[in-house]
């Protein structure tokens, strides 16, 4: 089973994080190492590749947080291990608490406050792009605790390319034409360039901010992908926690 890690978090000793990705362990085609219970998998195979997933990063399962990801921009403060509904946010300062959000072309996005120990994941979709779900995050998190946005460390995850998400002209519209292309009157959103953008103005310094290179729909032996797959896909998972002996 292979994890994406982040380079910048990989620094952070008392940082655990990783993502999913495609699997032959448990499910079968087109499900492979599927996470979600919503997409047509059978829930012992699901609960099968969780279990997995969550042995590989020596996590206890007990200790994970997951969210009914509603393409909002709804971020909230956990204590404890659930399920969280109508969320497409979770950040914590607990201990040995693991955030997780669920993902196949939607863009993760993961922060840490090394000076506040204080971790956050994201579930930035074009609707949560659009209502600009990442930079609301930092920006509240930051008045929470009274934390220097600065000194955030971000990683955005995998998601769907400019390249390959094409949308339609009223989606199009909702966005700066900056991170529009017109390509014969078809139209192409750059969703990562976007949250990027979001995360500077937020106050995060540029140098504190790692992309991931992989998009989704052009990984196929790598990545789950509902925009190439259609229903017939699966969804990773990403995981963020602070370690209780660090």
């Amino acid at each position: 089973m292979k994890i994406i890690y982040s380079e910048k978090f990989k620094v952070f000793p008392e940082i655990v994080f990783g993502i999913s990705t495609i699997g032959k362990d448990i499910s079968s085609a087109p499900y492979f190492l599927n996470m979600s219970c919503l997409v047509g998998d059978k829930p012992e195979n699901v609960a099968g590749n969780r279990r997995l997933f969550f042995e590989k990063m020596n996590i206890d399962i007990k200790r994970i947080v997951i969210q009914k990801q509603i393409h909002s921009d709804n971020v909230n403060y956990v204590t404890e291990s659930g399920t969280i509904n109508d969320s497409d946010g979770l950040f914590t300062d607990v201990k040995n608490l693991f955030l997780t959000v669920c993902i196949a072309d939607c863009y993760p996005v993961f922060l840490y406050h090394p000076a506040g120990k204080i971790i956050a994941c994201i579930h930035s979709g074009w609707k949560g792009t659009f209502k600009k779900i990442s930079h609301k995050a930092v920006c509240r998190i930051s008045d929470y605790y009274k934390l220097n946005p600065k000194k955030f460390v971000a990683f955005i995850g995998p998601g769907i390319s400019a390249e390959h998400f094409e949308v339609g002209s009223e989606v199009a519209a909702l966005f700066e034409k900056t991170f529009v292309k017109n390509q014969g009157g078809k139209y192409f959103v750059d969703l990562k360039s976007q949250i990027y953008n979001q995360l500077i103005q937020s106050g995060i310094d540029g140098v504190n901010i790692e992309t991931s290179g992989f998009c989704t729909f052009k990984e196929n032996e790598l990545l789950h992908s509902y925009r190439r797959d259609k229903n017939q896909s699966g969804r990773m998972f990403g995981v963020i926690g602070l370690r209780q002996d660090i």
